[in-house]
Formats: C-alpha cells, structure tokens, sequence
C-alpha cells in the first residue's frame, strides 16, 4: 500500500500505474509538449499527486476531465478508481489530436477505458457529470460556463488554482453565482482546490 495523500492510500499496483503515467510523460513530452519541460523532473509531486489530491471521498457515477492534455487529472483520477470505484464512468475531453493520442496510448498501457472526446469543450453535448474537474485550462469564469453546460444537478466541479484565485473568484462572481469550497493544496502551499456548486449564471 501507498499513501498519496492523508486520506488517500492506494495498491501497490495502482501506485505503479501512476509511475507508469509519469514515465509515458517524460517519453512523449519532448514530441508533444504536455507539460513544461521544466516540471518533468519532479513530476510526481507537481502532476501526478497534484492531481491525485482531487479523488474525493464520496463515490461517484460519471467523471467528466475538460481539457485533459497530459492526463491530468483525469487519467490520474481514473486509475485511483478502477481500484476504488471500478463502476465509474470517466470522459476525457481534449481537441488537440496528439494529445488525444497521447491519451488513448496512455489509457491502454495503463488498463483503464475513458471515453476520449476530441473536440472542442462548447461543442460537446451535455456530458451529465457528477463530478468535472480542468486543470490549467481558463479563468474560473471561463470554467463556470463549461462546467453549467457539463455538470448534472447537483454535482461538483473541482478546479486546481495558483496564488491568484481570489482575484479569479472575484471576476467570475460579477457574471456567475456559485457555492464555494476553498480547500488547501496538499501539494502547493500557494495553491488551493476550488470546489464549485450550484453554478449559475447571472
């Protein structure tokens, strides 16, 4: 067993899938650029728990990654549940096709099965999540309108923000309504996981 968080320890063969996604990373990375080069060293810390930090407590039904490049969170996230809650549903939304590709080689050498949609997030259906997630994608502003399209009633958007979060709340609460949940980063002490419900729109 491996502890990747306080309230969050998994397998010795989950923990060796998220080794596995760290080393897909640093072999593709210098062909399609995922992630600055400059984070590829440490990427265990600055992706991979970065991303784990996300899995929530309670169970869920259909998890929904908007703008997924490098695989986080959502590749992250689904390979935590295949072992945690292995009847969850994920869908990876991601327009660029080599990062699309990059998704498709990683889910089958890592044994999950996401739906990978290549196309624009505003031009996707309704997805019906109960929990979104984007990370390094847009503004809050920008996520709120993606996440009213995407999220089911009542579910949840968790969005990884830097030092400048309150600042991006402000500017999102002139044109969105939201509940919000600011919880510390485990992995960054500036940083910070917006947990946003109950979106609407002004």
């Amino acid at each position: 067993m491996l502890a990747i968080g306080p309230d969050l320890t998994v397998s010795r063969e989950t923990a060796d899938k998220l080794r596995r996604l760290s080393d897909l990373l640093a072999k593709w990375n210098p062909t399609i650029n995922l992630v600055s080069k400059s984070s590829i060293g440490s990427a265990w810390e600055r992706h991979i728990l970065d991303s784990a930090q996300l899995y929530p407590q309670q169970m869920f039904r259909h998890w929904v990654d908007l703008g997924s490049g490098g695989g986080f969170p959502g590749v992250v996230i689904a390979i935590i549940a295949a072992e945690r809650n292995p009847e969850a549903q994920f869908t990876l939304v991601e327009v660029d096709q080599r990062k699309a590709a990059f998704l498709r080689e990683a889910s089958r050498e890592l044994a999950i099965a996401p739906a990978i949609l290549t196309e624009r997030i505003e031009a996707v259906g309704p997805l019906n999540a109960d929990m979104l997630s984007a990370r390094a994608l847009a503004p809050l502003g920008g996520l709120c309108g993606f996440a009213s399209r995407h999220l089911a009633r009542g579910g949840t958007a968790l969005f990884p923000k830097g030092a400048s979060w309150r600042a991006e709340v402000d500017e999102a609460r002139k044109n969105w309504t939201f509940s919000l949940d600011v919880v510390p980063s485990m992995t960054d002490p500036q940083a910070v996981v917006l947990k946003v419900k109950d979106i609407n729109h002004v």
